[in-house]
């Protein structure tokens, strides 16, 4: 019982960190961004939510509502994304499509939002972001100067390099882009299927 009423606490601190949400659709959609830090997933985000109602979610700014400061534990990161996941499925139930910018790198921890996707009856898009390591060294320097005020995450090159090896296959059809080429084309199908 406790950790049902943390879990719904959490949620309820989620939500309120929330801007308007967009009014409900009758098939909202659950667009699940993967990728390593730097390889462009807030990007991708911010220019799919130019031309689609969304929400996203971005894990990094979220643990900040949740945990005044990070540990980046494993026991925190499992809390944060129990709400994470809490959240996506009351917005998705409340017809409000989502957008959840998370490293999201290891199939198991996908499998839940596939999951969730089923149980809400949303439409599943799954994007697996990508950079060739020399851009996206470049962008995690220029992170490390604070020179984008969108980007909220901490991760730097050695975040990167640690995490490399734990990005697993996605099981499932999935978009594959390279934020250093033009995403344009792939913000277009992705519209297209999600306007379906």
């Amino acid at each position: 019982m406790m950790k049902a009423t943390r879990l719904a606490d959490d949620v309820s601190v989620l939500r309120q960190a929330l801007p308007a949400l967009p009014e409900p659709v009758a098939n909202p959609a659950l667009v699940v961004v993967s990728g390593l830090p730097g390889t462009g997933k807030s990007y991708f985000c911010r220019r799919l939510a130019e031309r689609i109602d969304l929400v996203i979610l971005e894990s990094d700014s979220l643990r900040r509502q949740l945990f005044l400061i990070p540990s980046y534990s494993k026991e925190e990161s499992a809390r944060l994304f129990r709400a994470c996941h809490g959240l996506v499925e009351e917005l998705l139930r409340r017809g409000i499509s989502v957008a959840l910018d998370a490293t999201n790198l290891e199939e198991h921890n996908r499998e839940r939002l596939y999951h969730i996707a089923d149980q809400c009856g949303a439409r599943l898009v799954i994007v697996r972001m990508e950079a060739p390591p020399e851009v996206v060294q470049q962008r995690l320097q220029r992170r490390a100067k604070k020179e984008d005020e969108a980007d909220h995450s901490e991760a730097d090159w050695s975040v990167y390099t640690k995490m490399k090896s734990t990005v697993e296959k996605i099981g499932r059809n999935h978009f594959a882009v390279d934020s250093s080429q033009d995403i344009t084309p792939v913000i277009e199908k992705i519209v297209r299927l999600v306007n379906r």
